[in-house]
């Protein structure tokens, strides 16, 4: 059984058991989050696609920890102007494991 949530502007396809970094989530590590975005689900051959998303569904999950990306180093240039910019970005992310997904 999997399923297709989103959350933090992106989607992701998850199974119970499994671990996925997203963005950062306003809950302390051991804590349990619901995600309720659940966009599909699959079981076999039975799937269930939502419009947009799939009614009384959602997905379990435990925070497992929080952390920051690895640095992505933006740098900018206009050739002959004497103009450069360097800049640095690490993004903060949250891991998180699947516990369950339900259907109601």
């Amino acid at each position: 059984m999997y399923a297709v949530i989103k959350t933090g502007g992106k989607q992701y396809k998850v199974a119970a058991g499994g671990k996925l970094k997203v963005e950062s989530l306003p809950v302390e590590v051991g804590g349990e989050v619901e995600i309720k975005d659940v966009l599909l689900v699959a079981d076999g051959d039975d799937v269930t696609v939502g419009s947009p998303l799939v009614a009384g569904a959602s997905v379990k999950a435990t925070v497992l920890g929080h952390g920051r990306g690895d640095k992505v180093t933006i740098f900018k240039m206009r050739r002959r102007k004497h103009y450069q910019k360097s800049q640095g970005h690490r993004q903060n992310f949250t891991e998180i494991r699947i516990d369950g997904i339900s259907v109601a």
